[in-house]
């Protein structure tokens, strides 16, 4: 889906992992408009305490962060794995967040909700670890993420 909208109703499963998967792909471009299309215009993002300032709030507030992320921190993000409910409008995914400047690699869920018109109206993060900055790997202790087939390297820069 990538940042277009769905009719009201069409919601499936399908639709919405692609929008999940198209928004994925958008903050890895780290392209502000193609980030921000994915988003209903007063959309929140919200985070564990004490992560930046509070949630991001606004669709282009959320796009602008993440292409900094991107432009400072070379963020790459990858979806894991998918859950979608269309009847209710939400989804839970995993994902790894690789921040290659650094070497850090970082795993969490994320709960969304979506509009009837198919676009992100939330986004609730949840870490598997508190971002402590003496850590090069932050993920849950004792998941076989390689057995798993969870990419445990950063993809080639392009």
């Amino acid at each position: 889906m990538s940042g277009s909208q769905t009719p009201a109703g069409a919601l499936t499963a399908e639709s919405m992992e692609a929008a999940i998967r198209g928004y994925f792909a958008a903050c890895n471009s780290g392209d502000i408009e193609r980030i921000a299309r994915c988003f209903e215009p007063q959309a929140v993002h919200y985070f564990p305490p004490g992560m930046y300032e509070g949630p991001f709030r606004g669709a282009r507030v959320i796009a602008r962060r993440w292409h900094e992320a991107v432009a400072t921190l070379g963020s790459f993000w990858t979806v894991d794995q998918v859950l979608c409910e269309p009847a209710t409008r939400r989804a839970v995914i995993e994902w790894t967040h690789f921040k290659r400047v650094r070497g850090v690699l970082l795993r969490g869920d994320e709960w969304y909700r979506f509009s009837a018109r198919g676009l992100i109206e939330e986004i609730r993060a949840y870490y598997a670890s508190p971002q402590d900055g003496a850590l090069e790997r932050l993920e849950l202790a004792g998941f076989d993420y390689a057995g798993r087939g969870y990419p445990l390297v950063p993809p080639a820069e392009e």
